[in-house]
């Protein structure tokens, strides 16, 4: 009922303020006096809501004295008193608003020739009592506004412009926080979102949302029904609300034939096409039980998808959809007022915090001024003292410098001749390090030589085999060459082959003058090596006789005399000549 009551305190709204007001915002005493206002709306609510009119309750409440109707009483108390506390919801809503549009329509309604008729006008009214906000005076907020409008744009079966609303949202937002009831009107009827419409067009949209909105119209159409005592089939205009449905002759609505009453018992079932009738589905009531045919099975499963809505709302125990969604729409802008509000207080906070900071810092700093002008007076004070102190201790410090300088020289005087006896010792041990480090070479060197003597051998080995191998193969290419006319074509085979093993045998032979030559400038390195070695010892060895008399110094040995090849000394020992003849001898065995 507190919904209810607010519902019908917008519409009564509407009508109390199309009378004459007062500064105060009350009907003035001498307009009711004149006109009979209050008698006239009193009695037009008591009838059109069925509640008993008590025409003595009237005068008692606004009697002619200092409680009249000027005081503080006013007329909202006996019109929730004596009017809205008896409303039962057994009245016609539709001639309700109708009677508080036609008290307030004629004075607010715009003069310039509107889109819309005075109809259309009537239900865009209602549906602002239905979409404005629960606080006076009434306005429409954005959100609702683009709501509406996107209903009426989808009813007329146009495509919704987001973006003109965007700039038609923006520049309302910078003046107001939303539209009047005459502005919503004068808003759709200047026809600045139906752009392209008919007159006739935009009255079924605004029609068919007022069905939706206000009727609780969920859906409407032709439909046949089977009669429960002849069996005929008969055409009816069916309405689909929350909790029934009902069914008349045609579209007007003016010659009702019947309710079917809907509740969470109730269920829908689909059934099969018979008695030439298709499209057949089934409304089953704990009394009552209604075989209904739809024009097509697209009409089919629309109504019964939507009978099965809302028989499920009403196991629910919710709502309509529509309502549903705008409570939806009013708690979310309440939260986010909500949260709007908290972050502005929130941001005073913090502000007044940040005030208050500001004037600890400012506090802060003057104190840390005077304890800097403190600090600034002891400093000077400490310096007078520091320079007294300084002075006084110059000439103990001038004394005790004579006394240190003499005792540095006495020091340094011994430190030299320490000194001298240091670096004497210093370099009898680095001479014996020297002489370490030049036998260390001789008997590297000596080793060097001894491994180039042996790597030059058995490259020379590698050479010997490797001509020998070379003149086996030219005298065999010359027996090849003497050969029979028959056995020419396979020796020629052969050659090609012995040929490639030739060039591979030249490209080691090359390899192996590569490796000899690299070997002899090692040795002749080494031999460098040898001779600054020989010449470092001998140095040393009369440095060391010179200051000790008792080193005998490392002779090299006897050297073995070289191989001798065409292109100079070899670099390896007979032994090694031999093993590489043994084994290419070995390797040509097996290849041939």
């Amino acid at each position: 009922m507190v919904g209810l009551k607010e519902e019908l305190l917008k519409s009564i709204w509407h009508a109390f303020t199309a009378l004459d007001l007062d500064r105060s915002g009350k009907v003035s005493k001498s307009q009711l006096k004149a006109s009979g206002g209050r008698r006239v709306l009193s009695h037009n609510l008591c009838t059109v809501l069925n509640v008993p009119h008590d025409p003595v309750a009237l005068e008692e409440h606004f009697r002619d004295d200092d409680e009249g109707p000027v005081s503080n009483q006013g007329y909202m108390p006996y019109l929730n008193k004596f009017i809205l506390e008896k409303v039962q919801g057994n009245f016609d809503k539709v001639e309700f608003n109708r009677m508080c549009w036609t008290l307030c329509a004629k004075k607010n309604l715009s003069k310039s020739p509107l889109l819309i008729s005075d109809e259309d006008a009537f239900k865009v009214w209602v549906i602002f009592n239905f979409l404005s906000e629960d606080k006076y005076p009434l306005i429409i907020v954005p959100e609702e506004i683009e709501y509406l409008l996107k209903k009426i744009t989808e009813a007329m079966g146009a495509g919704w412009q987001q973006e003109q609303f965007d700039h038609y949202k923006i520049a309302l937002n910078t003046s107001r926080e939303g539209l009047t009831a005459w502005e919503l009107i004068d808003l759709i009827g200047s026809g600045q979102f139906s752009k392209g419409m008919d007159r006739q067009t935009v009255s079924m949209a605004i029609n068919e949302v007022f069905n939706e909105l206000i009727l609780d119209v969920l859906k409407q159409g032709y439909m046949l029904k089977k009669g429960h005592k002849r069996k005929n089939w008969m055409e009816r205009w069916f309405v689909l609300k929350p909790n029934l449905i009902s069914y008349y002759v045609s579209e007007d609505l003016k010659d009702k034939k019947g309710d079917i009453i809907l509740d969470g018992n109730c269920c829908v079932e689909a059934l099969p096409d018979k008695d030439g009738k298709k499209c057949l589905f089934l409304i089953k009531c704990l009394d009552k039980t209604f075989e209904i045919s739809a024009s097509d099975k697209k009409k089919k499963q629309e109504w019964i998808q939507a009978i099965q809505t809302t028989v499920n709302l009403l196991r629910a125990g919710s709502p309509p959809p529509h309502k549903e969604a705008r409570q939806k729409r009013k708690e979310l802008r309440q939260k986010l007022l909500a949260e709007q509000e908290e972050l502005e207080r929130q941001m005073k906070e913090l502000q007044a915090a940040n005030e208050n900071k500001q004037k600890e810092l400012e506090t802060v700093r003057k104190q840390l001024e005077a304890a800097a002008a403190r600090a600034a007076e002891e400093e000077k004070k400490r310096l007078q003292t520091q320079v007294e102190l300084q002075d006084r201790f110059s000439l103990e410090l001038e004394r005790e410098k004579m006394v240190r300088q003499k005792m540095e020289e006495q020091v340094a005087q011994k430190s030299s001749e320490l000194e001298q006896y240091l670096q004497r010792v210093r370099e009898l041990e680095e001479m014996y390090k020297q002489l370490q480090e030049a036998l260390e070479d001789e008997k590297q060197a000596r080793q060097d030589e001894e491994t180039v003597r042996k790597l030059q051998a058995r490259l020379l080995e590698e050479e010997t085999a490797k001509r020998a191998e070379l003149e086996k193969w030219h005298l065999q290419q010359q027996q090849t060459i003497q050969m029979t006319e028959a056995e020419k074509q396979e020796l020629e085979n052969e050659r090609m082959m012995k040929e490639q093993a030739l060039q591979v045998a030249m490209q080691q032979l090359k390899q192996l003058e590569l490796e000899r030559k690299e070997a002899l400038e090692q040795y002749e390195e080494v031999k460098k090596k040898l001779e600054t070695a020989a010449n470092n010892t001998k140095s040393w060895k009369d440095k060391v006789a010179h200051h000790e008399g008792l080193i005998r110094l490392i002779e090299p040995g006897s050297k073995n005399p070289h191989l001798i090849t065409n292109w100079g000394p070899a670099a390896f020992t007979e032994a090694e000549l031999e093993e590489r003849q043994r084994s290419w001898k070995g390797k040509k065995a097996t290849s041939e």
